[in-house]
């Protein structure tokens, strides 16, 4: 049933007259889809946390500039690229699109543009964790212009709803897209920084934010003290950290959501219902994450096909 969805959502997509196809490299390039799902698969198998930055990844490249692979792009003179922006440090695993790129470069020379690449290996990502598979519709082109200062306009861990809704309604996204594609926090890892403020001088009256619950903070301040100083400490996201479910949805109507912009999903009636929908089907979940994903992937942005993922063509 999902897949019919999503299958009927990308159609109405082209109806619509998107730029994008699902069958865009159809001619020129066929196997490419296979070539990424190799590089993504053969990562994974060595590194488990590879599906969470590849995900994360394209997030952050579509919420600037759109989908054009400008968070790929390495600084340069006096260029601070977006990737070295502090929202992106974290970020991780771009070997991995490398590798795609060499192999689809192999089979097809300038073809198949490394924002494509990325939207296609953050979907092998989900499938690979045990998440939805979809046809992801094709076409987008490679942007030049990569800024560190632009990496602001990220969504932050720290932001309420009316903030969030905002961000998201200035790249044409809903309300039910910002439910479904803040899911994607069922993979991977945070670090102490990301929920710091929940856990220690809240307010004025509280230590702890008094909408998370008391023995999920206990156990988020052994981890993460006031003045920590363990580089690498943090927590999961939640409990099943490299599995594509609906688990996220479960911890948050919990009090076990860990960012201030995850319990701001509880503070409005339409998220909050979203959020208990997707906790009690994991297929709502998927079939509104699938739709969501190829709505937020259609953002766009860059105007050429590099030839290497990192450095604009000279």
């Amino acid at each position: 049933m999902a897949s019919l969805v999503a299958s009927l959502f990308i159609f109405s997509l082209l109806r619509l007259g998107d730029a994008l196809s699902v069958d865009y490299y159809a001619e020129t390039c066929p196997q490419a889809e296979a070539a990424v799902m190799e590089a993504v698969k053969r990562a994974t198998a060595n590194d488990n946390t590879v599906p969470a930055a590849l995900l994360r990844m394209h997030f952050h490249d579509c919420f600037v500039r759109g989908c054009d692979a400008s968070v790929l792009l390495n600084s340069k003179g006096n260029n601070t690229a977006e990737k070295d922006g502090p929202p992106n440090i974290s970020l991780h695993a771009f070997y991995v699109i490398d590798n795609a790129k060499k192999a689809v470069e192999k089979l097809c020379p300038g073809v198949v543009s490394c924002a494509d690449i990325l939207a296609l290996a953050a979907r092998d990502a989900v499938a690979l964790s045990g998440g939805p598979k979809w046809e992801v519709p094709k076409g987008r082109k490679d942007g030049r212009v990569s800024k560190a200062s632009e990496s602001t306009q990220l969504p932050a861990p720290t932001l309420d709803f009316s903030q969030l809704k905002q961000i998201f309604s200035q790249r044409g996204l809903s309300i039910k897209d910002l439910v479904a594609l803040t899911g994607g926090h069922t993979l991977g890892f945070a670090h102490c920084s990301s929920f710091q403020n929940r856990i220690h001088n809240f307010d004025a009256t509280h230590d702890v934010d008094p909408s998370m619950n008391s023995d999920f903070a206990a156990r988020l301040r052994k981890v993460c003290p006031a003045h920590n100083k363990v580089k690498n400490a943090g927590s999961a996201m939640d409990s099943t950290t490299t599995v594509f479910d609906n688990a996220y949805y479960k911890l948050l109507i919990q009090g076990k959501g860990l960012f201030s912009s995850d319990e701001a999903l509880l503070t409005h009636p339409k998220t909050k219902q979203l959020a208990s929908k997707f906790a009690a089907s994991q297929e709502e979940f998927f079939e509104a994450f699938v739709k969501s994903m190829i709505r937020m992937g259609s953002i766009q942005g860059g105007q050429e096909v590099r030839k290497d993922c990192r450095v604009v063509n000279q």
